[in-house]
């Protein structure tokens, strides 16, 4: 098994499978826990926490299976447990014999460190759960396995016992753990007290510790950075912050953080780069849309919008980012709106393939225009595809239309029986001749979606392989009720690319419209076919 560079010194811990499924709408079925451990894995981490055998059936077969599914090169499996029952014998207890069953090579055994949760959760004394911690430490390690002690509610318990979470931890290490997790579960931490307590614990201690945080005061990343600032070297994380309530501490944005501010390399060389990739694979599988703005993995992460930063940015692309964005897999952007000047413009259009620079006039005129459509509601930001249209459509001759329409209409007609049909009828002039096509749909746009693309599609055929993959409508500030404007923003793919569109009109069929065209017009700009 590869080490990390760092070797055991510092230690990636991951807890999507277990702390980040308690996300609310998170549901993963053993396939999916098995290629989100893949994915962990390929990203570098050093520890993966696959639940919780003998508590949760699908925990159980997640490490059954994992033993012949799982080749990890990185990683180690740990399974999660509790320490044993009050009263009951260690070599008794179910739950901890499940722990060795798993076949893991590390457990993290939770241990309460709050004196009012153990009296009133656990209804036993202090010495006793000391004695519960002890005893299953010592039990799992001459079975030789490495053992990790989650110390529940260490924080909250250090504010009304600062002593009983150090005697947890001399009870653990005595008995052979490795590692102590200080654990923000309630996630009411700052940085500052964060690094208060970590300092006089691990003065007071001479352990080796770790720190886990959930995110309850939107401070999780920050904690958990504060906490190795103090001297953990142990941070357990979970992929995109997925967890309880309002989640856990994102584990990209801290590993980017270690790797990239404090110049600590806890990922193989290299592995970095797959942040984005892994973070939205992640995302995918859980069935959560992608963050964003989520730091480092976001698609907005590196996005310029002001034309203040294009103008820097032009000179100098460090000038305005805080890295460079390819070391995390991600791309700088620049997103066309109405503060949009010359640089935002020329820059992307460089970013298209479009060069404006030796083209002073159509730059102006593209500016202009852009500035003009957007004091009307039009947006760019999220419509890459018309933007290349429209910066096309001023360039010198205008752009070739490979075809020319005459007309549109739809009818919407509820019958008899209840049912409502949506019939489109399209007039074009294609390949020298005039083509009307009519088409139904389950919508009007969805109507004249494929009548235009059945009266093209003899012509170009490649347009049976485009899709659309999504459409957004937003009725815009200014009138209200049915008189108002309407943006219409339409996804879509050829299966090697997707692109968006944009179309703004007082009525929301014509809006859907333009932006229907754009997107057709652009899947034959793509395939070669724009002239």
């Amino acid at each position: 098994m590869a080490t990390l560079p760092l070797g055991d010194a510092f230690h990636v811990y991951d807890t999507t499978l277990r702390d980040g499924a308690q996300r609310e709408g998170i549901a993963y079925s053993v396939v999916d826990k098995l290629a989100v451990a893949r994915l962990l894995d390929d990203y570098g981490v050093g520890f993966i926490e696959g639940g919780w055998p003998g508590a949760l059936p699908k925990d159980t077969e997640f490490f059954a299976r994992a033993r012949d599914e799982l080749k990890l090169q990185t990683a180690q499996l740990v399974a999660f447990g509790a320490t044993r029952k009050a009263g009951v014998k260690v070599e008794d207890d179910t739950q901890v014999k499940a722990l060795l069953d798993s076949g893991a090579p590390v457990i993290t055994l939770v241990a309460k460190s709050d004196v009012r949760h153990v009296a009133e959760a656990l209804r036993t004394t202090n010495e006793e759960n000391l004695a519960m911690v002890a005893d299953t430490v010592r039990f799992l390690r001459e079975h030789d396995r490495r053992v990790f002690i989650d110390m529940e509610h260490f924080f909250d318990g250090y504010r009304h016992d600062p002593d009983y979470g150090i005697r947890v931890l001399e009870a653990a290490f005595s008995a052979g753990a490795d590692v102590g997790v200080m654990c923000d579960t309630n996630g009411g931490m700052l940085p500052h007290g964060m690094y208060e307590v970590v300092t006089d614990v691990l003065a007071r201690s001479g352990v080796r510790l770790g720190i886990h945080c959930q995110d309850d005061t939107g401070c999780a990343i920050a904690n958990t950075i504060s906490a190795v600032e103090a001297g953990v070297t142990h941070v357990q994380c979970t992929a995109n912050g997925y967890g309880e309530r309002t989640g856990n501490a994102d584990l990209f944005p801290v590993v980017a953080n270690l790797i990239t501010k404090l110049d600590m390399p806890v990922l193989p060389e290299g592995h970095l780069r797959d942040t984005v990739r892994v973070s939205h694979a992640i995302a995918a599988i859980a069935n959560i849309a992608p963050d964003t703005h989520q730091p480092y993995a976001g698609v907005s992460s590196f996005a310029h919008k002001a034309g203040l930063h294009a103008s820097a940015l032009k000179v100098n692309a460090e000038l305005y980012n805080h890295i460079d964005p390819a070391i995390v897999g991600n791309d700088q952007r620049i997103l066309i709106t109405e503060m949009a000047g010359r640089a935002s413009v020329e820059l992307k259009g460089r970013e298209l393939g479009l060069d404006l620079v030796e083209d002073p006039d159509t730059l102006a005129r593209v500016v202009e225009r852009v500035k003009d459509l957007e004091s009307k509601g039009w947006t760019f930001e999220a419509a890459d595809a018309s933007f290349e249209l429209l910066v096309l459509d001023e360039g010198p001759g205008g752009r070739p239309k490979p075809y020319t329409v005459e007309s549109w209409r739809t009818i919407v007609e509820q019958r008899a029986d209840g049912n409502v049909v949506c019939e489109a009828t399209v007039k074009v002039y294609a390949g020298g001749e005039r083509v009307i096509m009519t088409a139904e749909g389950n919508g009007p746009v969805n109507a004249l979606d494929r009548a235009l693309r059945r009266a093209l599609t003899r012509l170009f055929p490649q347009l049976e392989g485009v899709s659309l993959t999504d459409y957004k409508v937003r009725i815009l500030e200014g009138v209200q009720g049915t008189d108002a404007v309407t943006r219409v923003l339409i996804g879509t793919t050829d299966g090697k690319a997707d692109w968006s569109t944009v179309g703004v009109h007082e009525n929301v069929i014509a809006a859907s419209w333009i932006a229907l065209e754009d997107a057709l017009a652009y899947s034959l700009l793509r395939a070669g076919s724009g002239s």
